[in-house]
């Protein structure tokens, strides 16, 4: 019966999450933090009768999380691709099932709220700050944490990367001061590829958003980034404009949060 079936499934999943936790030697806190909410999964699968195809989105939002995590806590052989002048940072390191990854370190002058409800809550509106994004469209919303996306990159300049789109599942999870969005490329059977475009994928990704400590006013801002571009190009073109992106991500939204808030009478 299909409530027995979501129980069952959320057994299956809530054992998966155990063994993939069980594989991260001494998660920092703030991980703790996040996997505990994932614990939470189950009984929230009994709120609202899931179909099996929405099941399999949670799961994979979820899996993407706790993938995304295992890589953050990993603090070994990160490489440093460029510093910014205000402190901005991106990172590199290769993994042998994922390729190679990126981590932009960041400090945003905005409380924690602010910069969630820009990336989270107005997620849509991304094109219209972000000059590397044309759009992003939500497909679908999968209960309280899940959403089912479609987003068009903008081609580079002198379109040495032509336009990619992705279509991805996104999670987004808070647990105390921490939250934590994360995704992955995903199928999606409303959203074929479209004409003009390269279907690329990404994932595990996240961003991680912390109150700066002593200072609640600032958020830290993580974000791992792993995409495959597809097509064929130079390793050295895509590292660039993948390090490239981040930055730009980092300075574009500051400027968005910067902007002066809409008085209504």
């Amino acid at each position: 019966s299909p409530p027995g079936l979501r129980r069952q499934a959320a057994v299956a999943i809530s054992q998966e999450l155990s063994r993939l936790a069980s594989h991260s030697p001494g998660p920092s806190t703030w991980i703790h933090q996040v996997r505990r909410r994932s614990s939470l999964l189950s009984s929230r699968l009994e709120e609202k009768p899931f179909s099996e195809v929405e099941m399999s989105y949670i799961k994979q939002g979820e899996e993407a999380l706790q993938k995304s995590l295992r890589i953050l806590e990993d603090q070994d052989d990160w490489k440093t691709e460029t510093v910014a002048g205000n402190g901005d940072k991106v990172l590199s390191k290769v993994l042998p099932d994922v390729g190679k990854v990126f981590r932009l370190e960041v400090v945003v002058d905005q409380p924690l709220d602010t910069v969630y409800g820009e990336l989270v809550d107005n997620m849509e509106q991304m094109g219209d700050w972000n000059p590397n994004v044309k759009e992003v469209r939500i497909l679908e919303k999968i209960g309280k944490d899940t959403v089912i996306t479609h987003e068009k990159a903008a081609a580079t300049p002198g379109n040495i990367v032509g336009p990619r789109d992705f279509v991805s599942v996104r999670c987004a999870k808070r647990r105390g001061s921490t939250c934590v969005l994360a995704g992955m490329s995903t199928t999606y059977g409303a959203m074929p590829e479209q004409e003009g475009f390269i279907r690329a994928e990404n994932g595990p990704t996240c961003m991680v958003l912390r109150p700066l400590p002593g200072s609640p006013a600032q958020t830290r801002l993580t974000w791992l980034l792993s995409i495959d571009l597809k097509g064929w190009l130079p390793k050295t073109i895509i590292n660039q404009v993948l390090s490239q992106t981040q930055v730009d991500f980092a300075k574009h939204l500051r400027q968005r949060l910067a902007r002066p808030v809409p008085v209504t009478c």
